[in-house]
Parts: C-alpha cells; sequence; structure tokens
C-alpha cells in the first residue's frame, strides 16, 4: 500500500474523530433517578451541564437518600453519554471493535 495513501487515510480520520467529539459535546443527554426527582443533564463527552432536584427532597431528614440519588442520577447519565459515543464513534469505524478507541471521550 501507497505511503501517502496511508497518511491521507489518517488525516480523514482524524478530522472524522474531532468532528464526532464536537458533535458529541453539542449533544445533550438527561439521566434520572428516584421516579425523576432527581435528573442530571450532560453532554455527550461526559461532562455534567445540570442537577435537578425536586423541591420535597431538600431536607436534613433526608440528605443521605438524596446524596445517593445525585449519584445514581450522574452515573445514568454519564453511562448514556457513553453509550452515545460508542454509537457515533461505530460509524467511524465502520463498526469494528478498536481497543481504547473510545476512551478518548
Amino acid at each position: 500500500m501507497d505511503m501517502n495513501a496511508i497518511m491521507q487515510q489518517a488525516r480523514e480520520m482524524h478530522e472524522k474523530m474531532n468532528k464526532i467529539q464536537n458533535n458529541l459535546a453539542a449533544k445533550r443527554i438527561s439521566g434520572s433517578a428516584g421516579g425523576g426527582m432527581v435528573s442530571v443533564e450532560a453532554t455527550g463527552k461526559g461532562d455534567i451541564i445540570s442537577i435537578s432536584i425536586e423541591d420535597e427532597l431538600v431536607s436534613t431528614d433526608e440528605k443521605e437518600m438524596l446524596q445517593d440519588l445525585v449519584a445514581a442520577a450522574v452515573n445514568d447519565a454519564l453511562r448514556k453519554a457513553r453509550e452515545l459515543a460508542k454509537t457515533e464513534m461505530s460509524g467511524l469505524t465502520g463498526g469494528l471493535q478498536i481497543p481504547g478507541l473510545t476512551s478518548l471521550f
């Protein structure tokens, strides 16, 4: 195979990866816990944008439960963001599972 062709393919893949990363950063994913009493919004790259807590949960008696629900909602949003990144990257790799590629997000 021609080395120039390989380099061109590498550049094109790099450009496509940058485009996917930018698209993921622009997408919003929501996660929730406690029947929607706690919700978290994240970007497709896994950055947390906001956390929303229903008023009836804000009580010192419920602090431990609230902390658990926030953690669960954050984990739900991040799991969805990772799934989105995996889906977006599979289009770039033609469905091939390339180890470490989705860890770039």
